[in-house]
């Protein structure tokens, strides 16, 4: 579980510079330029990527069951992590409406993702996973929706050809995460 936290704390540590420190954030790209900047925040997001994935696998060996799913678990999770794909391509599709209507539709994608692993996985390595996953994206949330508010940010409508292109892309990347990479990646096979 160590290594699992480990990456936690890197990779969820570095998405939360801007939340917490935005000012230093600034500083630090003032300072070594943004190609620099984006290239160790990279850095440490793969580090604590590889880190998560790793000790994940690690805490999976020996799991800790804290509570049995229910039957329908996986069903809900697949319908939520359905959503979250296409909100991922939403947030940078320009001019779709689930931008206009959410602002920030990877971060509630995640949220979504993260809290479909925790309805459907009651092991203690998912609550923690997953559990700061979804954590970390509604504090997120709270955060970017306010420095909108502070900048008078206004997402402008949007049209039909973007919402199909990104209903289309996250449908296409569910399917083969789903079908496909789901049990290569992580060697469950959610839906059989």
């Amino acid at each position: 579980m160590t290594v699992l936290i480990l990456g936690l704390l890197i990779f969820l540590g570095a998405h939360s510079v801007r939340i917490f420190a935005e000012g230093w954030r600034e500083a630090r790209i003032a300072q070594l330029g943004e190609k620099r900047w984006k290239s160790a925040y990279s850095i440490a997001s793969v580090i604590g990527l590889v880190l998560i994935i790793w000790g994940y696998a690690i805490a999976r060996r020996e799991p800790t069951l804290l509570w049995s799913p229910p039957i329908w678990a996986p069903h809900l999770a697949a319908l939520l992590t359905l959503i979250a794909f296409i909100l991922f391509p939403a947030a940078h599709m320009p001019g779709n409406h689930f931008k206009s209507m959410l602002k920030h539709p990877m971060v509630i994608g995640v949220a979504l993702w993260a809290f479909a692993h925790l309805v459907a996985n009651g092991t203690l390595n998912a609550v923690v996973l997953f559990g700061a996953f979804l954590v970390w994206a509604v504090v997120d949330f709270a955060a970017a929706r306010r420095r909108d508010r502070s900048a008078a940010i206004d997402y402008p409508k949007g049209a039909l050809s973007s919402d199909l292109k990104a209903v289309v892309a996250g449908i296409v990347g569910w399917v083969i995460f789903a079908f496909f990479l789901h049990g290569w990646l992580i060697g469950v096979k959610p839906l059989g």
